[in-house]
């Protein structure tokens, strides 16, 4: 099988391009689903979850995690390595590839652990109680960090890498499956940035918002514990810094949408987000 390599290089960031000034409080479950949670989605782009996994999912998830990465799922091929390490893959023992992993994705239908979380009741009425509309997940990923060297995510919208018109209502969830720390590279956000509309991206470290738009500007943090988790609009800014830490951090990541949205062209999210997003992938 032909290994796959994540196309953004990464590089280093100026300091001050994470700055977070608040923390994110986190709900239960029965809170997530009154009209006031709902009503702070809508303001603020996000809503924070306790306990959004049980104890025996979050363990049937780590489990999931190693068996995809250690080829233990047959037909499976979603794994995504580090570009930076295209040369020496071959020779690195299996703990080391394991930490040269950048994503998985498209696991679902592979992986009846990670798809009952995905597709299960419980986060699925958090996402229809905030869209107030049917949803259907459209795409599933877990997304690695490992300790010192995880490299970050920069700012960016994620509807900025999906064809599908604008007013596409699309939910994220980000479910932590190692703690989330600010040390080793929790989700930040600009809190009401999703009102902002769409913003222009650009070829950087990633397919990225430019960070002259986002230095200085003060962002709320989501220490998560293992097993909580965060749900965010498809055009709120987002960002992971790198994991210097000695921690890993390993999270979930689903992106749900309007079960009635029909895709658009490419042409019309470029056009929107900035030309040089083609082939662009979160």
């Amino acid at each position: 099988m032909m290994l796959q390599f994540d196309q953004e290089q990464g590089g280093t960031y100026q300091d001050g391009l994470y700055d977070p000034e608040a923390t994110a409080p986190r709900v239960n479950i029965a809170t997530a689903l009154t009209a006031a949670s709902r009503e702070h989605y809508r303001e603020h782009g996000w809503l924070s979850v306790e306990g959004l996994l049980q104890a025996d999912e979050l363990a049937a998830a780590k489990a999931a995690i190693d068996d995809l990465i250690e080829g233990r799922v047959p037909v499976f091929s979603g794994v995504s390595y580090e570009k930076g390490y295209k040369d020496s893959i071959e020779t690195m023992s299996p703990a080391e590839r394991y930490d040269a992993v950048r994503k998985l994705y498209d696991f679902v239908p592979h992986e009846e652990r990670l798809a009952t979380i995905a597709l299960g009741d419980r986060i699925g009425a958090i996402c229809r109680h905030l869209l107030e509309r049917d949803v259907r997940l459209f795409q599933d990923m877990a997304l690695l960090k490992p300790p010192r060297g995880g490299r970050e995510k920069p700012w960016h919208q994620d509807h900025a890498f999906f064809d599908y018109p604008l007013g596409t209502r699309i939910v994220g969830v980000w479910i932590a499956v190692d703690e989330a720390t600010i040390a080793n590279g929790c989700m930040q956000v600009l809190d009401g940035g999703h009102r902002l509309g769409p913003i222009h991206h650009f070829r950087r470290r990633d397919w990225q918002i430019c960070d002259t738009d986002m230095a200085g500007r003060k962002s709320v943090a989501f220490p998560l514990r293992p097993g909580d988790g965060m749900f965010f609009d498809g055009l709120l800014p987002h960002g992971t810094p790198s994991n210097n830490s000695a921690q890993r951090r390993r999270a979930l990541q689903f992106h749900y949408m309007d079960q009635a949205a029909q895709p658009t062209d490419q042409a019309e999210r470029l056009a929107l987000f900035g030309g040089e997003g083609a082939g662009a992938t979160c």
